[in-house]
């Protein structure tokens, strides 16, 4: 799930200004599916990712615990890619802006306060200059947290899951994560893992569970492109909404694609996807500045242009920067690099635990 989810989030953040939104209805029904895969569908990732993120944190119970570990380990997978990632991007932007490229698209830096510098930088009470990321500083946030939430979910699972979900769903910010929905994601992953649900249990509803999610992803962007760019209340509660149902959604597709010879090689691409994810934003930020110094008019050539070049580039950057620079590497994945040897165990377990099911179906 994590190699499509994270290659769909390369769709949210492809740029566009003010002239080439897709509210401006200039392309019809381009501009509807722009707003369905970047409003609406692949919106759902990060919820997705975090619910993935509790689930493994707790597949051991909280009896094996060891915080102190789990908080160290964390810092070097998850809190130190941030900094290099984030870091990296805010110098280029400088240098670039500096000579007088890419300005009008990121804040500029030269002119910015040191509340605002801060905040590009580490992400403390708002988005870092490498937007995704912010991801990475909620992730740790709800891993700091996460022996209170595993308290209160094995003690009150309902309740708090309730309570978490209505903050998830009411568009005003808590201070404590900058995304409310990853809290109740995070939360509902450890739930799952602690209660040992058979999450594989929807796998026989997948033809009820993924055309209905499809169905419920379409109907959102409708609206949202019929009302947008600004959404009226009821509407960005049921977005918020949406991209939590999204979770089991997007299960059900994948049980579907597993099965599939190209998903069984995606499941294997072990680091490849947080590369994807901490330098597709870069990417896509740099051929907007140059499309921009003497691109088409034509916003949709940029459109398909980017989506098709990240996704070309990203996996070829990614096995030279592993050639060539393994320690580096290691450290920018934050240490996710897996033996090829490994990674092809890992399959060959995931392939003979879906044959059991089969099986004992």
């Amino acid at each position: 799930m994590r190699i499509v989810l994270i290659s769909g989030i390369i769709f949210v953040h492809i740029p566009f200004d003010m002239r080439t939104s897709p509210f401006n209805g200039a392309y019809g029904v381009f501009d509807w599916l722009r707003v369905f895969l970047r409003d609406s569908l692949f919106r759902v990732g990060v919820p997705c990712l975090s619910a993935i993120s509790g689930y493994l944190l707790f597949r051991q119970g909280t009896t094996s615990l060891d915080y102190g570990k789990i908080i160290r380990r964390k810092t070097k997978t998850v809190i130190l890619p941030f900094m290099l990632w984030n870091s990296a991007f805010f110098v280029s932007v400088l240098i670039l802006q500096y000579y007088g490229i890419g300005d009008g698209y990121l804040p500029d830096l030269s002119e910015s306060t040191p509340h605002t510098l801060s905040t590009l930088l580490f992400a403390i009470d708002g988005t870092p200059i490498n937007l995704p990321l912010y991801f990475l500083r909620d992730l740790f946030v709800c891993i700091l947290l996460s022996p209170i939430l595993a308290f209160l979910i094995s003690r009150a699972p309902l309740l708090t899951l309730v309570f978490l979900l209505l903050i998830a769903a009411w568009p005003v910010s808590i201070g404590i994560v900058l995304r409310n929905s990853i809290l109740f994601s995070f939360s509902f992953g450890i739930y799952l893992s602690l209660y040992r649900v058979d999450v594989t249990a929807m796998d026989r509803y997948v033809a009820l569970i993924g055309p209905g999610f499809i169905a419920l992803a379409a109907l959102l962007a409708t609206a949202a492109y019929m009302a947008g760019p600004g959404l009226p209340l009821w509407l960005e509660v049921c977005r918020n909404l949406m991209v939590i149902v999204g979770i089991p959604g997007f299960w059900a597709l994948s049980s579907i694609f597993i099965r599939s010879r190209i998903g069984q090689r995606l499941a294997g691409t072990g680091s490849l996807s947080f590369w994807i994810f901490c330098a597709h934003y870069p990417l896509l930020f740099c051929l907007w500045v140059l499309w921009k110094r003497g691109g088409s008019e034509l916003y949709p050539i940029f459109y398909l242009l980017a989506a098709a070049l990240a996704l070309l580039l990203l996996p070829l950057t990614n096995g030279m920067a592993r050639s060539a620079m393994p320690s580096l590497y290691n450290l920018l994945t934050g240490s996710r690099t897996r033996p090829l040897a490994e990674a092809r165990a890992v399959q060959i377990r995931a392939a003979e635990d879906r044959r059991a099911r089969s099986e004992q179906r």
